[in-house]
């Protein structure tokens, strides 16, 4: 507000000034006389004032319009003047306002637009480092992958641009499904920039699903190194690159690198279970088995797991049953009131023939969390007691409704695995699965429980097959009956042991 008044100020000072000006050489006598060519001009002062200004503007203009001419003698010469440097500014000023409208284009999803933008900033800028990434990810939207690629191909032609090709041309063949090629890519995108987080995980996935594990422990080093991995994360995922490096040496044959893999797997991950099992059973395998016992009982510590319980039952397998319940204290007394313990307690009396303790064990399972695998236990110890066939079908036929209980699940996509590995073989996620209830059941009725007595049904045509030998005193045996009771026949009821 204050400089406006100001200025209008300044503007009638200046009117005013201007006008007494011209009313004082209005006033003035005299004058200037002009003889030229024969010609006689004689000029008031005001005429005079008139005359000067009007020749310093011709004085302006003229040199002006001869440095113009200098200027396009000079471009059509093809030096760098003036005027060229106005049409590069003028171009470069098209050329950046096309490479902004295809930006926005790009981000609003116009692929054609943001292509047809893209092709006028190159036309104007002629800069492919700005425009080639534009061109590139406009024709991707547009659909158009093989112009998508040229570009990406151009990009590789230089240094700064050439991590941006690999990794756009990766993309394209990540999409494609050819992991042969995106792995060689990817390999060489970490060699141009190994600390990009996208790069590492990109090339670790791939390793991991190429089962290429001593790349991908490799990879798992570098982003430790760069920062873009948890040193703990980083601790139990190279335990498990290291369990599955194992497996595969196994697999080869050569027995002593794979027992060293397997306890080096265990020691950066005592509580990854795989790892501890495959320990355990090497250390079974070198003949110490406080050590094995010692493995399974630090995992045990950490989740109690039946695989766990199964080598802790390797390492003894001529012990009787008796003498097996009296061992497994061990690890039942470490989370005795663990589900997990329970029903692994339960197993055992079930193998000693304590069935009425087997129950107790179960204790309100039946009632608070019952799965597939606490009805098949109920069904054996019904057996075991003598109970009629139809109670042991009873408890068979609410087995096959129930869910199945903690299984090997995908953290990310929820995909259920028979054993436990290093990659979800759904998803292809690295280090997902964990051993938790699924969020669904894995076995569903196909009409739901109508199906029940036609089960049944089949179970009683087969009724009258032999009973198994039930002298097997070994965990593995009867944790394997009673999960295999879902699909075989019931048997014969075995007389309890006061009837006995």
């Amino acid at each position: 507000m204050l400089w406006s008044l100001i200025k209008i100020v300044l503007f009638v000072v200046l009117v005013a000034a201007a006008t007494l000006g011209a009313g004082y050489l209005l006033e003035m006598e005299g004058g200037v006389r002009i003889a030229f060519g024969g010609q006689e001009y004689t000029l008031t002062p005001l005429k005079t004032v008139i005359a000067m200004i009007l020749l310093v503007i011709a004085v302006w203009l003229f040199l002006k319009l001869f440095s113009l001419l200098i200027a396009v003698l000079k471009f059509l010469n093809g030096d760098e003047t003036a005027l060229s440097r106005w049409f590069d500014r003028n171009r470069e000023r098209k050329g950046y306002n096309a490479l902004s409208e295809g930006m926005l284009a790009l981000a609003s999803g116009e692929g054609r637009l943001a292509l047809a933008k893209a092709s006028k900033a190159e036309k104007y800028l002629r800069k492919p480092e700005l425009t080639s990434l534009l061109t590139a990810q406009a024709a991707e939207l547009a659909g158009d992958t093989k112009k998508a690629e040229q570009v990406y191909k151009r990009l590789l032609e230089h240094d700064s641009t050439r991590f941006v090709g690999v990794r756009g041309i990766l993309k394209q063949k990540l999409a494609e499904g050819k992991t042969d090629t995106a792995l060689k890519l990817a390999k060489t995108a970490f060699a141009l920039k190994p600390s990009h987080a996208e790069t590492q995980d990109v090339l670790l996935q791939l390793q991991a699903e190429t089962a290429d594990w001593k790349g991908a422990r490799e990879t798992l080093d570098a982003k430790l190194r760069h920062g873009t991995l948890p040193r703990d994360v980083h601790k139990r995922r190279e335990a498990v690159l290291a369990l599955q490096e194992a497996k595969d040496v196994i697999a080869e044959g050569a027995t002593i690198e794979a027992r060293e893999a397997a306890i080096e797997a265990n020691r950066l991950s005592p509580d990854l279970v795989p790892a501890a099992v495959m320990a355990a059973r090497t250390y079974i395998e070198q003949g110490k088995p406080r050590y094995a016992a010692r493995v399974i009982k630090k995992a045990w510590e950490a989740a109690p797991h039946p695989d766990l319980a199964a080598a802790f039952a390797e390492i003894a397998p001529d012990e009787t049953p008796a003498q097996r319940l009296k061992r497994f204290r061990q690890l039942t007394k470490i989370h005795p009131d663990h589900r997990e313990t329970r029903l692994l307690l339960s197993e055992l009396n079930i193998a000693a023939e304590d069935f009425p303790q087997a129950k107790r064990e179960l204790g309100d399972l039946i009632e608070k969390d019952p799965d597939a695998r606490v009805f098949t236990i109920m069904a054996a110890i019904e057996r075991g007691e003598g109970a009629s066939d139809a109670v042991v079908k009873g408890w068979l036929a609410r087995a096959l409704s129930a869910p199945r209980g903690p299984q090997w699940v995908c953290d990310k996509c929820h995909h259920i695995h028979a054993e436990w590995g290093p990659v979800c073989a759904n998803c292809g996620a690295l280090d997902t699965l964990s051993w938790t209830a699924p969020p669904q059941a894995e076995v569903a009725m196909p009409t739901g429980t109508e199906m029940l007595p036609l089960i049944v049904g089949a179970i009683e045509d087969k009724s009258d097959e032999p009973v198994p030998d039930e002298g097997d005193d070994t965990v593995e045996a009867e944790i394997v009956d009673v999960e295999e009771v879902l699909t075989e026949p019931a048997p014969e009821p075995v007389p309890h042991k006061a009837e006995k």
